[in-house]
């Protein structure tokens, strides 16, 4: 995500609600189908709920992102605390840990779509007031729809690996679900230390464009045409 240049605490002011509003909503969907689908688990522990307070990680949610951000790093990266789901408890496990990794990217498209709705209030408001909300709002559709995407990677421990391992064979599925205790490893590999190696070899491959930008630039047009927002990320 490229930055325009902007006064550092403009900034924080346009992000932070929308990353706040991205990871609680993203968080309580993965909790609230596991207890409807019969897990009650991440209920139990308070976690389906809309105060972000309660998946907040420190330091994925609030420290990383923050410095980022301040550094004007070309992209954002972080996580937040998960939320548990015992798979073994649902009613139909295979079937609903689908629904369950799914419910997360979900959410994430479903405020993309409504703050590209909210883009029709923007000529309503006076100069100052219109130019706050339409970038808060971009930045919003842009943090949703890369976190819908990234998160259907099927990397562990992402939505997306969840969803294939419901689709192995069951053991095939316990082998990719071990990978599960070096998922961070796995994705910065991906992301950072992979692309790293190509160019020292002459191999010029941009996967984070591939992996998260194209696919977000393919949502944008689709988000426009239903909405029928001006849709403008700041990429």
């Amino acid at each position: 995500m490229q930055h325009a240049a902007a006064p550092s605490w403009l900034m924080a002011t346009t992000w932070v609600l929308p990353v706040l509003l991205a990871i609680t909503f993203h968080e309580a969907a993965h909790g609230y189908a596991a207890w409807r689908l019969g897990d009650d688990t991440a209920k139990r522990q308070g976690r389906v709920s809309f105060n972000p307070l309660r998946h907040i990680d420190p330091v994925g949610t609030l420290l990383l992102p923050a410095l980022l951000i301040l550094l004007r790093f070309p992209f954002l990266f972080g996580w937040a605390k998960p939320v548990p789901v015992a798979f073994g408890r649902l009613r139909r496990p295979r079937r609903d840990a689908v629904l369950v990794a799914a419910a997360g990217p979900g959410a994430n498209l479903a405020l993309a779509y409504v703050s590209a709705l909210l883009l029709h209030l923007v000529p309503l408001l006076p100069g100052a007031a219109a130019d706050w909300l339409e970038s808060s709002l971009l930045i919003a559709i842009l943090i949703n729809l890369v976190l819908a995407v990234f998160n259907l990677l099927p990397l562990p421990p992402l939505d997306g690996a969840r969803v294939i391992m419901s689709l192995l064979p069951r053991g095939l599925a316990r082998a990719y679900e071990s990978l599960d205790r070096y998922g961070l490893m796995i994705v910065l590999g991906v992301f950072f230390a992979l692309p790293y190696l190509l160019e020292r070899m002459g191999i010029h491959v941009n996967l984070f464009y591939w992996l998260i930008i194209a696919p977000v630039d393919w949502l944008t047009g689709i988000l426009s045409a239903l909405s029928g927002s001006k849709i403008i990320l700041p990429l």
